[in-house]
C-alpha cells in the first residue's frame, strides 16, 4: 500500500527526519510539502553556483546527500518526497527518476490543455522537468534522489521532485540552479498558467500514487468546509475541517456509563495531595482535570508538571492555565526528585507545559529534572512527556542526552483535525520530535483523542505513521470537554470501538496500545514501558 500524505508548509530539517525514519518502515510513502525558503546543496554541488555567499542568505542553506547541484525551495513549490522500496539492481534508481519526471509531466500537462507551456517533456543531458521545449526551454521542475539500503536489506528512496507552481523566482537569481548557467528557471504561473501550490500538489499526488503504487489512503484537510464569520477561532477552524459543532453532544448532556467515575479520596489520595502541596509541585493530574486521579492517586502514582503551571499555547482541548508564564523555578527540579524518593516511584512520569517565551523551549529545565531524579532514585524508570519544542533540534538535543527512559509527544489528533485542535502545532512536526526520539536509541510514545470528529480509519493512519517512524507504544482515550468554552465533544466513542483501535494499532506493529475510554498519556506507563523494552531497549549513559 502506498500512503500519501499532504503536510503543508515543512523545514527541510523535519522532512528529512521524518523520511530517514520512514525508510525503516515496512510501508511505502509520498510526502507532498512545501518548503520555507531553502537552498540545498546536491552531492555534486560546486561552491560557486552561490552568486552571493551562502551565508548571506536570506534562507536556510542545506548540504543535503541527494543527487544533483543547488537548487532553491519556498512555498509555491510542490515537494514530492516518495520513501519507497524500489528493486535491487543498479537501473532501479534511473528508473525511479524517470517514474518522478512521467508524474510531474502528466500533472503540468492536466493543468494545460491549451498548451500555453508549449512543449512539456524532458532535455536530453539535463535532468528535470522542462516547459516550452518547442521554444527556449525553462525548466519547471528539479530531480535529486538517493537510494539506500534499510536494516532488512531493502532498497529505499530519498528526497524527490520540487516543481515550481507560482514559487518567487527571485530566490533562483542567487544561485546557478541545478548548475545550469544557460537555460532559465520558470513556473506554471511565470509561463502563463493560473494555478496554486495545493491544486497542483494535489494532481501531484494522485500521478505520482498511479506511477509508485495502486493503492493510497489520504491524510489531508479538508480546504471546502463552510466557515461562519461570527464564531469563535477554534469552532471556525472545526468548521473548516468538516466537522459539524451543531450536531456535537451538548455539554450538558449526561456521560455514558463508561465514562462516569467514583471519586475514592483514601489515605494515598489525602498523603499524596499534601505531599505536591508540601513541595510546591504541580501535578498535571490536577490541571489538566485527568479523570483517573483517584485511581492513579489512590496506587501512589502521579504525573508531574515541571516549568510552571502556565502555557504558552492555548490548544482547544487543554484546561491548563495560558496567562503569561513566570520565570521558571530553578529549585523545582530537585523539588520533583524529592517527591519521588518520597513516594518510592519505580516509574515516574515527567510532563511539561509549552514554553514557546524560552528560547529552549523550557528542554533545558527538563533535562535538569531528569537528571535530578536520576541522581536521587537511579532505580527509577524516567518517562517524560515533552512539547514539540518548535521542531529545534537542539533543545531536543539536550533531552535525549539526559537520556529518560521514555520519551513521549502526544500526537493528540488525526492529521486532518491538527489545525482545529491545536492551532501552534503541526501533525509532520510531531512525527519529526518522535522520529528524533528513536533515532537517538530512546523508547518512544505518543497518544491521541477521539471524540472531536474523526473516523476510525483516520486514527488508524496516525497509528500507521506512529509505527511506521519507530514509535513503541501509543495511547488512545476519549476526549471529555473540559468547559463550555472548550472544543465540543463530536461524540462518545464505545468500549468495543477502542479494542478494535488497539488491535488496529497493533496490526500496525506498535509494540503497546493502551486504548480505552478513560486512557491518558501517562495511564499504566510502567506496563507499557514493559511491553516495549524488548523491542526497544533504553539506553542510558
Amino acid at each position: 500500500m502506498l500512503r500519501r500524505r499532504h503536510w503543508g508548509r515543512v523545514s527541510f530539517a523535519e522532512a528529512d527526519a521524518l523520511q530517514r525514519a520512514l525508510v525503516e518502515s515496512t510501508e511505502d510513502y509520498v510526502l507532498l510539502f512545501e518548503h520555507p525558503p531553502t537552498y540545498t546543496r546536491g552531492v555534486r554541488a560546486q561552491e560557486d553556483h552561490f552568486l552571493v555567499p551562502a551565508d548571506s542568505l536570506d534562507a536556510d542553506v542545506v548540504t543535503t546527500d541527494r543527487g544533483g547541484d543547488v537548487t532553491y525551495h519556498a512555498p509555491g513549490q510542490a515537494v514530492a518526497w516518495p520513501v519507497v522500496t524500489v528493486r535491487d539492481d543498479p537501473g532501479s534508481g534511473r528508473q525511479h527518476v524517470g517514474r518522478l519526471e512521467d508524474a510531474v509531466i502528466a500533472t503540468v500537462r492536466a493543468f494545460d490543455p491549451e498548451g500555453r507551456l508549449g512543449e512539456i517533456g524532458r532535455l536530453e543531458g539535463y535532468p528535470g522537468v522542462w516547459a516550452r521545449l518547442d521554444t527556449r526551454p525553462h525548466k519547471i521542475a528539479a530531480v535529486g534522489v538517493r537510494t539506500v539500503r534499510n536494516a532488512r536489506g531493502e532498497r529505499r528512496s530519498l528526497h524527490g521532485v520540487a516543481l515550481n507552481v507560482d514559487i518567487d523566482l527571485a530566490g533562483f537569481a542567487a544561485i546557478v540552479p541545478c548548475g545550469i548557467p544557460d537555460k532559465p528557471v520558470g513556473s506554471m504561473k511565470s509561463l502563463g498558467l493560473d494555478v496554486t501550490e495545493a491544486q497542483v500538489e494535489e494532481r501531484l499526488g494522485q500521478e505520482l500514487a498511479i506511477r509508485l503504487g495502486s493503492d493510497e489512503r489520504v491524510a489531508r484537510v479538508d480546504r471546502s468546509a463552510a466557515r461562519t464569520s461570527d464564531e469563535r477561532p477554534m469552532i471556525r477552524r472545526l468548521r473548516r475541517a468538516g466537522v459539524n459543532p451543531d450536531d456535537a453532544v451538548a455539554i450538558t448532556a449526561r456521560k455514558p456509563e463508561w465514562l462516569r467515575i467514583e471519586a475514592h479520596m483514601g489515605t494515598e489520595y489525602q498523603s499524596l495531595r499534601t505531599l505536591t502541596e508540601d513541595l510546591r509541585l504541580t501535578t498535571v493530574c490536577e490541571e489538566a482535570g485527568c479523570p483517573n486521579i483517584f485511581e492513579c492517586w489512590q496506587s501512589g502514582t502521579a504525573t508531574f508538571m515541571v516549568n510552571g503551571e502556565r502555557c504558552t499555547r492555548a490548544c482547544g482541548f487543554c484546561l491548563i492555565d495560558t496567562r503569561k508564564p513566570l520565570a521558571l523555578d530553578p529549585s523545582e527540579p530537585a523539588r520533583v526528585a524529592e517527591a519521588v524518593v518520597r513516594l518510592g516511584l519505580s516509574h515516574a512520569v515527567i510532563t511539561c507545559v509549552a514554553r514557546d517565551d524560552l528560547a529552549d523551549g523550557g528542554a533545558g529545565a527538563i533535562a535538569d529534572t531528569i537528571r535530578a531524579v536520576r541522581e536521587r532514585s537511579p532505580e527509577t524508570n524516567i518517562e517524560v512527556l515533552i512539547s514539540d519544542l518548535k521542531g529545534d533540534r537542539d533543545s531536543l538535543q539536550l533531552i535525549i542526552d539526559a537520556r529518560p527512559d521514555v520519551l513521549n509527544h502526544n500526537m493528540e489528533t488525526v492529521a486532518r483535525l491538527q489545525r482545529a485542535v491545536r492551532p501552534s502545532a503541526a501533525y509532520h512536526r510531531s512525527l519529526a520530535v518522535l522520529a528524533r526520539s528513536v533515532a537517538a536509541g530512546l523508547t518512544t510514545k505518543s497518544g491521541m483523542m477521539v471524540g472531536l470528529g474523526e473516523t476510525a480509519d483516520e486514527v488508524e493512519e496516525v497509528l500507521v505513521d506512529l509505527a511506521a517512524v519507530g514509535v513503541s507504544i501509543a495511547t488512545i482515550g476519549q476526549y471529555l470537554r473540559p468547559t463550555a468554552n472548550h472544543l465540543p465533544v463530536a461524540r462518545y466513542w464505545e468500549p468495543a470501538e477502542f479494542d478494535d483501535l488497539a488491535q488496529r494499532g497493533r496490526r500496525a506493529g506498535l509494540a503497546h496500545v493502551q486504548s480505552s475510554p478513560l486512557t491518558r498519556s501517562s495511564y499504566h506507563a510502567r506496563e507499557a514501558l514493559s511491553d516495549a523494552t524488548p523491542l526497544a531497549l533504553p539506553t542510558r549513559r
